[in-house]
C-alpha cells in the first residue's frame, strides 16, 4: 500500500503545483473548478437547499458552487486541517469541518460533491467512505463524483509526476460505480469529460457527444439515494 500523502505539507503551494501540472491544458487553473461545477449544475435539476463538498481542500470549488447553487447552504470537509484553515479564509461564511477516523453525526444534505478524492483513499477504505457518504445524504439526494480517467495516458503521466498524487491509486469507472451500488445508491449515470483545452472552445461544445468514449482526462458519476 502506498503511503498516504499529508496534504498539510502542500497547502501553501497547492495552487502553484496545480498550475505547473495543468498549464499545458489551461493557463487558468480555475477553469477546472468551473468546468466541473458547470457539469453538476446541468445534471442536477432538482432544488438543492444543502450541499457538502467532501474533500474540499483549500476551497477552490466553493465559490463556483455558491454561484451555481446560490440558495444552498454549503459545507466543506477535508482531512487536512491546514487546508481547511485556508478554505475558511478564502470562503468566509461557509462552515468547514475536519474528517476524522471516528464518525460524528452530521446533518444530512441534498447533494454531495466529491472531486478527485477517491484516488487518494486507500482501496481497502473506499467502501467504508462511500457508505459514510450514503448516510450523509437525505432520501432522494444525489452524489456527484469526478475522478481521473485511468485509461488516458496523459492523465496517468500527470498523476505520476504530481507531488501530491504520490499516494494515488486510480480507479476505473466500474470500480467507482460498484462502490456506489454496494453502499445503496441507485440511478447511476456516467460520462467521460475534459477532452479538449478551453482554447478549442468549439470542440469543447462537442464533448457531450463524446461522453461515452474513454478518452477524456476525467470522468464523472452521478447517483441517487432512493426516497
Amino acid at each position: 500500500m502506498k503511503n498516504v500523502v499529508d496534504f498539510d505539507r502542500f497547502t501553501k503551494n497547492y495552487n502553484v503545483l496545480l498550475g505547473e501540472g495543468t498549464r499545458f491544458f489551461s493557463a487558468d487553473d480555475a477553469y477546472f473548478a468551473k468546468y466541473k461545477i458547470d457539469i453538476v449544475r446541468k445534471q442536477i435539476l432538482c432544488p438543492i437547499s444543502s450541499m457538502l463538498e467532501y474533500g474540499c481542500g483549500i476551497g477552490r470549488n466553493i465559490p463556483f458552487l455558491q454561484c451555481a447553487f446560490p440558495t444552498a447552504k454549503i459545507v466543506g470537509s477535508d482531512v487536512s486541517s491546514e487546508s481547511l484553515t485556508v478554505a475558511s479564509e478564502q470562503c468566509p461564511g461557509v462552515m468547514f469541518f475536519q474528517e476524522k477516523d471516528e464518525e460524528e453525526p452530521r446533518e444530512a444534505v441534498d447533494l454531495i460533491f466529491v472531486a478527485n478524492v477517491f484516488h487518494h483513499i486507500p482501496p481497502i477504505m473506499r467502501a467504508k467512505v462511500m457508505k459514510k457518504l450514503f448516510h450523509r445524504l437525505k432520501p432522494g439526494g444525489h452524489i456527484f463524483l469526478f475522478e481521473h480517467n485511468p485509461y488516458n495516458p496523459v492523465t496517468r503521466r500527470l498523476v505520476k509526476v504530481c507531488p501530491y498524487d504520490k499516494d494515488a491509486v486510480l480507479l476505473a469507472p466500474s470500480e467507482l460505480k460498484n462502490h456506489l451500488k454496494q453502499a445503496g445508491f441507485s440511478n447511476l449515470q456516467q460520462a467521460f469529460c475534459l477532452f479538449f483545452p478551453p482554447k478549442f472552445s468549439r470542440l469543447v461544445l462537442l464533448e457531450s457527444y463524446l461522453s461515452k468514449l474513454p478518452l477524456g482526462g476525467q470522468y464523472w458519476v452521478k447517483a441517487k439515494k432512493s426516497d
